[in-house]
């Protein structure tokens, strides 16, 4: 059987191995990798593998991590064809430059590739992604940047449940690698202000270098006072009062239909609202503090996964009128377009990438990620 190198994980510890190469089956194509992403995931399943087993088989995943198997971790792919399993289409030539939704169906079961034994990840010489879900990369999209199209898909899967208009104020926080990764997203599609906040001046400066209009850092500013607020949202008393002089005047019109106007002033764009805000911190707390500290009518987008239980006061929300959304991955038009972007030169993932390991610099890479003013994205190329 044919071997190669790969970054194991067993029992919370890393360690480069020799294991057998993975074989396409059925719809699926061999690829050798060329670069994969060290997510923020990698860094919680290698901690928190039982408490992501116990959460994702709840939902009806059968097949995630134990902290006793040894799993080749590494979801955000790049890599070249090498050659197809049965019942493909070929569609690319060996040698073609590809990246591939994480997701892998093999003997009727679906896995997530990364995170669980049948399914070795990115952190090898090579692996197997889906036909169906593959995407071939431009030939002059430098492979740093090509490799970034999986995690920007899922801040442009975020920032599309967010609906945030273009005119209505973005509030990021967390300036970690996915809430930079936002800030890009907000920013490609036209969002006018946006306000990033993070303890770190590190990832403050990475922050502005993504676009980020306003930088706060929360022990000196508010990042709720950071842009201008339309309308009556800061206060429930204030918003009150703005509907008994709204009503003053739009009763004294003659045959004002305003009824139809109030009903309608959301969808007109005349209700006041406050901003829309992505968490992308994912520690126990956080929710509460938002809501707490957010205008009314705010809509807060989960993005940042918490793996402990958490609390929040339902009666705060409710007087606030807070729109709580969480957000999971991406679907395929979502990944393509992402590509699109980036090959397109739309959004620039380069201020992420801080720093390149081959296997070997795995472990480091893991140690080095837990300090904020290190790093903040690491690639691993299999070859270096």
């Amino acid at each position: 059987m044919t071997q190669m190198r790969a970054v194991v994980v067993h029992k919370g510890e890393l360690s480069v191995r020799s294991v057998p190469r993975p074989k396409p089956g059925p719809g699926q194509l061999l690829i050798k990798v060329q670069r994969a992403g060290i997510c923020g995931s990698d860094l919680h399943v290698r901690e928190h593998s039982e408490e992501l087993n116990e959460v994702v088989t709840e939902i009806g995943y059968t097949t995630a991590m134990r902290p006793d198997q040894e799993i080749v971790l590494g979801h955000e792919i790049l890599g070249s064809v090498v050659s197809y399993g049965p019942g493909t289409r070929g569609r690319w030539a060996p040698g073609t430059s590809v990246t591939a939704l994480p997701v892998l169906r093999t003997d009727g079961a679906v896995h997530m590739v990364g995170f669980d034994v049948d399914s070795p990840g990115g952190f090898a010489e090579y692996t197997v992604v889906q036909e169906s879900f593959t995407f071939p990369v431009p030939d002059d999209v430098d492979p740093d940047r090509a490799a970034f199209t999986e995690p920007l898909a899922v801040a442009f899967h975020a920032v599309r449940r967010g609906g945030v208009s273009a005119r209505r104020p973005a509030v990021v926080i967390g300036c970690g690698p996915i809430g930079l990764a936002v800030i890009l997203m907000l920013k490609a599609q036209g969002v006018k202000t946006v306000v990033a906040s993070d303890l770190s001046p590190a990832r403050r400066a990475l922050a502005a270098r993504c676009g980020a209009d306003v930088v706060v850092d929360p022990r000196v500013s508010s990042p709720w006072d950071a842009y201008d607020q339309k309308g009556p949202v800061t206060s429930l008393t204030d918003y009150l009062g703005f509907g008994i002089d709204a009503m003053k005047v739009v009763r004294r019109i003659p045959l004002l239909p305003w009824e139809t106007v109030l009903l309608n002033a959301d969808r007109l764009g005349g209700s006041p609202s406050g901003p829309v805000v992505f968490e992308c911190v994912g520690v126990p707390g956080m929710l509460e503090q938002i809501m707490t500290a957010a205008p009314l009518h705010t809509r807060v987008v989960v993005v940042g996964v918490c793996m402990q239980p958490d609390t929040i006061r339902p009666a705060i929300a409710i007087h606030k009128e807070i729109d709580l959304r969480f957000v999971f991955g991406y679907d395929p038009a979502e990944f393509a377009r992402t590509l699109e972007m980036i090959a397109g030169g739309k959004v620039d993932p380069s201020p992420l990438h801080t720093g390149t390991v081959g296997l070997d610099g795995v472990a480091q890479a893991f140690a080095d990620l837990a300090d904020p003013e290190t790093h903040a994205k690491i690639l691993v190329d299999p070859t270096a």
